[in-house]
């Protein structure tokens, strides 16, 4: 049985039509980017089948060898659908935008830092209304660390002339949970940018899952 011949309620494009992209598996939701399926199967059942040999979304849109897999098409329209979600996400903290959701910031950081396969350390600039001054991904470094330094730190935040700052830093490929390290540095710059008067709002780290805030925890 061909997709056309489900029920109206159960094709992925009439499904997301009626009750929202939400309501979709991952499998339905490649599939519709998909377009088509192949010989003996359907494109929900190939979508499913990608999922299965690159073991999820993630490692079917960062590997660059499922490209050939996915097909040129579908692949670009796969990496067209992700930088119109982070541009989403982007345009809701352009520059003099005041920040009143930690939760969407949360998002909007996670969305610029968890494609890499490396360390990124990364910076919000705000003013002292939390309007948005400017974003800066400060430090890379490897898979396991990258180095962070305090004097670089201040330095642009002298040239922003913020109020406040929110950090981030992501872990590729684990949960996001601080390290002893992670506690260590944001302690440090806490301390550093306290002596501009420049407040650090929060510090997260982003991984698999929600990002950890560490001003939840108590340790900023």
């Amino acid at each position: 049985m061909t997709i056309r011949e489900w029920p109206d309620g159960e094709r992925p494009r009439e499904k997301l039509m009626a009750r929202g992209a939400g309501a979709l598996s991952d499998g339905e939701l490649l599939a519709i980017f998909l377009g088509s399926g192949r010989r003996g199967m359907d494109a929900v059942q190939l979508g499913r089948a990608l999922l299965t040999q690159h073991k999820g979304i993630k490692g079917l849109l960062e590997n660059p060898a499922a490209r050939t897999d996915v097909g040129p098409v579908a692949w670009c329209r796969l990496q067209a659908g992700l930088e119109l979600g982070r541009r989403y996400l982007e345009s809701e903290l352009v520059q003099g935008q005041s920040l009143e959701d930690p939760a969407h910031c949360a998002r909007y950081l996670k969305s610029q830092l968890y494609r890499y396969p490396y360390e990124v350390f990364a910076c919000l600039f705000l003013d002292n209304r939390h309007r948005v001054l400017g974003f800066e991904e400060l430090f890379r470094g490897s898979i396991a660390n990258a180095e962070v330094h305090p004097r670089e730190v201040v330095r642009r935040c002298l040239s922003h002339n913020p109020a406040a700052v929110i950090f981030a830093l992501n872990h590729p490929s684990v949960v996001a949970e601080p390290s002893s390290s992670d506690r260590v540095i944001a302690q440090r710059l806490k301390e550093a940018l306290a002596l501009i008067d420049v407040r650090v709002l929060d510090h997260f780290v982003i991984g698999d899952g929600a990002p950890t805030s560490m001003a939840l925890r108590g340790w900023v």
